[in-house]
């Protein structure tokens, strides 16, 4: 390449490096605003810097060659350092460019506009150089120190021209488009005769538009997958994902839908379908069955887009407000899609902050759902309390906010333990490659049983049998305890304990110690009223014969019902026990037992020991947990032979030696 085509060339690099500069700069100075100039600036800041990565190798071949040859060393290494430095710039960028910018990774981006920075200097501090290195050229340039040539002036022209037309042109022609979203309500004409104008009631919920949005904008999980396929596939198995299409859930809103209309169901749908609630599908007219319902449930924007939490009583008590879209975002043009991921990826503040809202870390959004309360105008009675597991939480040690606080330094969120820290390849992780899981495990062993879903209900045993509860036999001592006949020393009679023993044909009475040590709110939570968890004692002899049993498991599925159970029986007005869940009935509880965080419980069992029974004699004591009861999940599933698993969360055992009672026989001392 000979001079005159260097020198064009290098007129070439100096006007798209001045506007790269520019375009950079820009969204440096707006990077978390997402208006459709911004994001068009994205992109021409994208492809300018593209284009300059090859004007300036095309440069820089030339430029090195034939500047080498001038055998000027001070000269030479100031223009190898700039060199360096715009190499780091470039690829710097060029990382950004293909790959976009995460978490782990968020030190390219600074390094990027740190190495800019430096190479426009070294590139200043060269031309300096050669400034002063050549006075003979002095005199031939034109006035100024770094006066421009009038070929590179051209080109910064044409390049302005360029770069604002296409920001001018594409934001203009983007602005025409129709919009794929259609904000109104799914069911038209949508009746709000029974619950007054709001339209989203006997639901607590809001949106930030006081009005609906179009499914799409709330729903669409599946698109998040796209970039976060791991936090998707963990989200898609969870209970949250199927909080809508739930079998046992798809029978009582079906049956709320017929008692007292579709409309009531909203106040089912505020939590499990959202997408449902939200874009006007629950009205005369609506289905239980929709793509809000079976695909979604629970989505990603189910907890990302909330805005608010407007109480944390429950009941849906949360304003959403969908995220901002990027350029073609809802549109199904494959190149518009694909230009749409690219954004996200290339500059993902926008989304960082519209994912990652103020509320999301707190334990005060979980209770818009995990909270539940009836009002009059559900259950034709008056207001009830009903499951509140976030008061629970907050009551309890694990919150730092309660009597306990003394006790306990540390705080644990709903999130901490629901939604723990875990490995995953994905954009959103931290330098040391965790996410939060998003399988959202709990106490719901049901739906990873009716899905065949192994991993899943795996994970929910381990969970559950995670030393969150405790059971512990309580050896028992005797006040009559004989050791020996003999004598011996005081000073050496001492004893850590008495001995624990029985005798045959004596009434035992065993207490048994039940406690919540790692629930972070009651147990058990949630709904109580179908959950079922019971202590299961049995005490055999040393030949296996059962001495007492209590919470056997009947050839029904039915746990015998004098076992000592932890639940809540609801009742109607007229005291019938609401066991189908049709919660809209219930106006209290004719019974309810829960052990609350960090408490105990004490169960007490006597028992005969009979004559025949060897020594020694074996008691054992489990914590029993099955999601759905017997009675209810034959009702709720359809299905009269389901048998769905019991959990044994924790359990003891004890032996205790067993005697036989000497008979007390007179002696005549005499005279």
């Amino acid at each position: 390449m000979n001079v005159e085509r260097e020198k064009r060339a290098g007129s070439r690099l100096n006007a798209t490096l001045v506007f790269t500069g520019l375009t950079g700069l820009l969204t440096f100075l707006w990077p978390t605003r997402n208006g459709v100039w911004q994001q068009w600036m994205f992109l021409v800041h994208t492809a300018q810097g593209l284009g300059a990565t090859a004007l300036l190798a095309i440069y820089l071949n030339s430029h090195f060659r034939r500047a080498f040859a001038l055998r000027r060393p001070g000269l030479a290494f100031s223009g190898i350092v700039a060199a360096i430095v715009s190499l780091a710039f470039i690829v710097t960028g060029i990382d950004i460019a293909f790959f976009g910018q995460t978490e782990a990774h968020r030190a390219t981006y600074w390094l990027h506009i740190i190495c800019g920075c430096a190479a426009l200097l070294a590139l200043l501090f060269h031309m300096l150089h050669h400034w002063l290195a050549w006075p003979s050229r002095r005199e031939n340039m034109r006035p100024g120190l770094f006066a421009v040539d009038p070929l590179t002036t051209r080109w910064m022209g044409r390049n302005a021209l360029l770069c604002a037309g296409v920001v001018a042109l594409g934001s203009t022609a983007y602005a025409l488009l129709p919009s794929p979203y259609i904000d109104a309500a799914a069911i038209q004409p949508y009746d709000l005769s029974k619950y007054g104008p709001h339209p989203f009631e006997p639901s607590k919920n809001t949106t930030a538009s006081g009005g609906f949005y179009d499914a799409r904008r709330l729903g669409g999980s599946a698109e998040c997958g796209v970039c976060h396929a791991d936090i998707y596939r963990e989200w898609r198995a969870s209970i949250h994902s199927k909080a809508g299409e739930d079998r046992a859930y798809q029978t009582n809103v079906n049956l709320l839908a017929t008692k007292k209309g579709i409309e009531a169901t909203r106040y089912c749908e505020g939590c499990h379908a959202p997408v449902a609630i939200m874009s006007g599908q629950l009205s005369k007219g609506g289905r239980l069955n929709t793509f809000g319902h079976l695909e979604e449930g629970v989505g990603c924007l189910g907890c990302h887009a909330i805005d608010k939490v407007n109480s944390t009583a429950g009941v849906a008590s949360y304003t959403v407000r969908p995220p901002s879209p990027y350029l073609f975002g809802g549109y199904d043009n494959p190149v518009a899609r694909a230009v749409n991921h690219y954004l996200v990826r290339l500059n993902p503040s926008v989304h960082r902050s519209e994912m990652a809202r103020a509320s999301l870390p707190k334990s005060e959004l979980c209770s818009v759902c995990h909270a539940q309360f009836m009002e009059k105008v559900m259950n034709d009675w008056g207001w009830v309390k009903m499951q509140d597991d976030y008061t629970a939480w907050l009551n309890g040690p694990f919150s730092g906010q309660s009597k306990h606080t003394f006790a306990r330094g540390d705080v644990s969120r709903c999130q901490d333990c629901h939604f723990p820290l875990t490995a995953a390849a994905d954009p959103s992780a931290n330098e040391q490659g965790l996410v939060r899981s998003h399988l959202a495990l709990g106490a719901n062993t049901a739906i990873p049983y009716i899905d065949h879903d192994a991993r899943h209900m795996r994970d929910t045993t381990e969970f559950l049998q995670s030393n969150k509860m405790t059971v512990s036999i309580d050896k028992p001592s005797r006040d009559d305890a004989v050791r020996n006949d003999r004598h011996v020393q005081p000073d050496i009679t001492h004893l850590g304990e008495s001995l624990s023993y029985y005798y045959l044909g004596e009434e035992a009475t065993i207490n048994i110690v039940v406690a919540n040590v790692g629930v972070g709110h009651d147990f058990p939570g949630g709904t109580s009223d179908i959950n079922e968890a019971w202590v299961r004692f049995v005490a055999t002899d040393a030949q296996g014969q059962i001495i007492y049993e209590s919470g056997a498991v009947g050839p029904s599925g039915d746990v015998e019902p004098n076992a000592y159970f932890y639940r809540s029986l609801p009742v109607d007005k007229a005291g019938a026990l609401v066991w189908r869940h049709d919660l809209f009935r219930m106006v209290g509880d004719s019974f309810k037992k829960v052990i609350e965080p960090g408490a105990s419980d004490v169960v007490t069992y006597r028992l005969k020991i009979p004559a025949w029974a060897k020594s020694p004699m074996n008691l054992y004591a489990v914590l029993c947990y099955r999601k759905l009861n017997a009675h209810y999940a034959k009702w709720a599933l359809k299905d009269e032979h389901i048998e769905l698993p019991i959990v044994d969360m924790a359990s003891d055992s004890l032996k205790l030696p067993l005697r036989e009672k000497s008979e007390v026989v007179a002696r005549d001392f005499g005279p």
